[in-house]
């Protein structure tokens, strides 16, 4: 006499394999890489990355330079440094700004090569 199959109707949970888990911290990086190039995508904010390429300057020196008011300024700042592509340093009463690295330069470098490319 044959044996009865005894049928199951249990589902079968799919298991976190390292493939899955790669793949689901590649698309976080690539969702914050998304997020960096849009800081990058305002032209205000690259006039302010491109001023200090050169070196610390004030909120007020970068807004003399850019010709815009020092609250704008300052509100862009926030955003750059919010996204660690500036950082400040206190000098006496005022707060300087500079480049967060070298990495900040070297991405504006290699955009500029691209664009005088096309």
């Amino acid at each position: 006499m044959p044996k009865a199959v005894k049928k199951t109707t249990e589902t079968k949970k799919p298991t976190v394999t390292k493939k899955t888990a790669a793949v689901k911290k590649q698309e976080e990086m690539l969702y914050d890489l998304a997020d960096l190039f849009k800081v990058f995508g305002d032209s205000t904010r690259i006039r302010i990355l491109y001023a200090l390429m050169d070196g610390s300057l004030c909120v007020g020196d970068l807004a003399a330079e850019l010709e815009m008011n020092q609250s704008a300024v300052s509100h862009q700042l926030k955003i750059l440094k919010q996204n660690k592509l500036v950082k400040n340093t206190r000098a006496g009463k005022a707060i300087l700004y500079e480049l967060a690295d070298e990495h900040v330069k070297s991405i504006l470098e290699i955009g500029q090569e691209h664009i005088e490319e096309l």
